[in-house]
């Protein structure tokens, strides 16, 4: 258990004495000094901010590793998932609305024959304190977001991997595949929260599973090198496999359609038509140059065919003759009528036709993201990944600005800064560091420092000192001239005996605060020579420009009882210095109160990423935190309001929750302020691999609406959404106790805790 205990003595009788406190970590001492105008610490109080966190938008989309997961709805919404969040995104009105139900990552996805219900299956997790977060599947509204039924908890094992809904009888049944060793197939009648049905199907991965659409008794898997026809009899299911008989076996079987005469047809990854009639193969047809990643069955009878090396997307008549075909290479206008959507392993959800080509809707990064920085006074945020991305985002039209695509290797971290009225870029890469102008995207210059990482890069307010923090352990220091275009070495900053993480600057630019990878707070002179400031107390009083550092007096309230020293990622101080923001390594976002001294500081968490969140940022006016995922990919973009103030039937740009008997806490957001937009065209998407998912779309779809339910509901924003019987990872808030005696000098230092405090008063040296 952490504890804080002190010793005080009296000022009377010791004027030179300067209280601290020490917090250990994994058995350091952090020592962190109070400031002058903190005189009885004992009775300072540390409140939940005000301020809450609403969802607003989410970028990104997870096509890269998923299946058969874009489709469109009769609202004129795309439905579609990345991270832990369904998002439903209405394109001509330039809306969201999400479903916050699950708490991991969302894998798979099934859309009920009434095109309203919806199934999502997502992986197993676990918590910050170890206890497991079982894989299941949701079945919820559209229309209402409101969770149905929920399925599989203690059932499923490591995640669910592909699942649908029965069409012969109407939906009742939802079949669904595991990622189980054994990749279980389990039948259920999802209304009654029953499984009807149970086998092992394989030992090798399985990729999809449909019912047939006639055929009630009929359920199709593959996967590699296979495919079995289950047929299921009450409570049994039989097996019989697909014989390839005199064609080659494919290595995988990666997705499959029902015709309309009942007959199966395959895609494989040697870019083959297989047609199954009685579990052989009648009919085979050379499709692609490589795989064919997914077939779409259209409502005129006609298929589609996405294929991977080729690029190409095929039309085929009923005959299965190739009637038209087109390569995804440049995006053009949009499409007028009988339009299709496409989801694309680089991220992307593409709209169009044969006729009009397609535009981007929806756009992200595709490997693991850690960079990003806000405009210092416009509406933009920039972000950097491990796929070599700079990428500029409109916070407000929720763009992408611009994008560029760097000729190195894995760079790893970026930061976004404003000299004079030029906006410059930063992106660093191991030990070299490069400067981008952001206006032309012209590459300005290349700095090479030490042999290591850099991890860390900051600006004075005023733009002239850059600082650079690396994992050789020390700080390059740089003058910037020539309007952000010139940077001359100016010192270096020697003490640390661990890579740098965190650094802020003094609003002088005289002083510099430091953290490290063994958790020390240290602080240097830059004027006279860079020097370390072996006394800190002196920098007690500091009034630092920006506050990122995880470690010192007004943030170390942050850090979780037992941490150990690696859970925060990041943390971001408002402009305003009202409220705190961290990302943790448990898929959480918080909001601390500013600032934030007392051990176990309460908060408001926010559950949405899937991964550990890597990166927050305010925007230039506290009016947004941006927040990413690191292997989640994702970019989430969350509103700041206070509480007082919430509006209560503010459908524009309000989340909603409406509580229902099988859910706890089931979330949602209503959509966004329609904005108009002009999205930009990527030439990117000329090197798109392959074609996740097609969903058709027809004029004649667009004219059923639908009415939002406008409830306004405070109590999500305090967390993600849980059921009951799922383990419960939001503890609630808890503070120090402040009766603690001033005349008792406790110290505890306990073997199962890494973090303790002490408070103390010690002699100036």
């Amino acid at each position: 258990m952490s504890q804080v205990s002190r010793t005080r003595e009296e000022k009377s009788k010791q004027s030179t004495s300067s209280e601290y406190i020490k917090m250990f970590m994994r058995g350091r001492p952090i020592t962190m000094f109070l400031p002058s105008d903190v005189d009885k610490y004992y009775e300072i109080k540390t409140e939940l901010p005000p301020e809450k966190l609403k969802l607003e938008w989410v970028y990104g989309y997870r096509g890269r590793d998923c299946r058969a997961n874009v489709y469109l709805l009769p609202t004129g919404e795309i439905v579609y998932f990345i991270a832990s969040v369904v998002i439903l995104f209405n394109y001509e009105e330039r809306t969201q609305r999400h479903y916050l139900g699950h708490t991991d990552c969302v894998k798979c996805l099934a859309v009920h024959p009434d095109k309203i219900r919806i199934a999502t299956g997502q992986l197993a997790g676990v918590d910050k304190d170890g206890r497991p977060l079982q894989p299941h599947v949701r079945v919820w509204d559209s229309v209402s977001l409101m969770t149905l039924q929920l399925i599989g908890l203690g059932t499923f094992e490591r995640g669910v991997g592909c699942l649908d809904f029965s069409k012969a009888d109407s939906g009742t049944h939802l079949c669904v595949v595991d990622d189980s060793n054994e990749h279980m197939l389990t039948v259920w009648d999802w209304q009654k929260k029953s499984k009807v049905a149970e086998i092992k199907t394989t030992n090798e991965v399985v990729l999809a599973v449909a019912f047939h659409p006639t055929d009630k008794d009929t359920i199709i898997t593959s996967g590699k090198s296979h495919i079995f026809f289950w047929t299921w009899n009450t409570n049994s299911l039989t097996r019989k496999q697909g014989i390839f008989g005199k064609y080659d076996k494919p290595k995988f079987v990666q997705c499959l359609a029902i015709l309309g005469n009942g007959e199966v047809l395959t895609g494989d990854s040697g870019g083959i038509l297989l047609i199954w009639s009685v579990y052989q193969i009648s009919k085979q047809i050379k499709a692609h140059d490589g795989s064919v990643f997914t077939l779409c069955q259209m409502r005129n009878g006609m298929l589609l065919t996405g294929g991977g090396k080729d690029r190409k997307i095929i039309l085929w008549d009923h005959d299965l003759n190739a009637e038209r075909e087109i390569e995804v290479r440049r995006i053009t206008a949009e499409g007028k009528a009988d339009q299709f959507i496409l989801g694309t392993s680089r991220n992307f959800i593409l709209r169009g036709t044969f006729n009009d080509g397609f535009q981007v809707e929806v756009q992200g990064h595709t490997d693991e993201l850690w960079g990003l920085g806000t405009h210092p006074f416009k509406d933009l945020f920039l972000t950097c990944a491990q796929d070599r991305q700079v990428c500029m985002w409109n916070s407000v039209d929720h763009t992408l600005e611009w994008t560029r695509l760097l000729d190195v290797f894995r760079p790893v971290m970026s930061f976004y800064k404003i000299h004079s009225n030029l906006a410059r870029t930063f992106l660093f890469l191991l030990h070299r560091w490069f400067v981008l102008d952001a206006e032309t995207r012209d590459l300005v210059s290349i700095h090479t420092d030490g042999n290591e990482q850099l991890s860390v890069m900051r600006y004075t307010v005023d733009g002239t000192f850059l600082a650079v923090g690396s994992h050789d352990n020390f700080i390059y220091l740089y003058t910037v001239t020539e309007n952000g275009r010139k940077y001359s070495r100016y010192g270096k900053c020697t003490g640390h005996s661990s890579y740098i993480t965190h650094l802020d600057w003094s609003p002088e630019n005289k002083y510099i605060m430091s953290n490290s990878g063994d958790y020390e707070i240290l602080y240097w002179d830059i004027p006279n020579g860079c020097k370390l400031i072996r006394n800190r107390s002196d920098c007690k009083d500091i009034d630092w420009t920006t506050y990122t550092c995880v470690l010192g007096f007004q943030v170390f309230g942050v850090w979780p009882e037992g941490s150990d020293g690696t859970d925060i990622n990041a943390l971001v101080r408002s402009h305003n210095r009202k409220v705190i923001a961290v990302a943790d390594d448990f898929c959480k976002v918080h909001l601390f109160q500013y600032p934030c001294s007392k051990a176990k500081a309460p908060s408001h968490k926010y559950g949405a990423h899937s991964s550990h969140v890597t990166n927050v940022s305010f925007s230039h006016n506290d009016s947004h935190l941006i927040s990413t995922g690191g292997k989640d990919m994702s970019i989430i973009q969350w509103r700041l309001v206070e509480k007082a103030t919430l509006p209560q039937n503010d459908t524009a740009v309000e989340m909603g929750t409406n509580k229902v008997p099988i859910t706890a806490r089931d979330s949602f957001t209503q959509p966004s302020t329609p904005v108009s937009l002009n999205q930009p065209l990527d030439e990117r998407a000329a090197s798109e691999n392959l074609m996740d998912g097609f969903s058709p779309s027809f004029e004649s779809d667009m004219e059923h609406t639908v009415k939002i339910s406008e409830e306004q509901n405070e109590e999500q924003s305090e967390g993600s959404s849980l059921d009951p019987g799922e383990p419960n990872c939001e503890e609630p808030p808890s503070e120090m106790s402040e009766e603690q005696s001033e005349s008792t000098v406790i110290e505890d230092h306990r073997e199962n805790s890494p973090v303790s405090y002490q408070l103390e008063a010690q002699d100036d040296l």
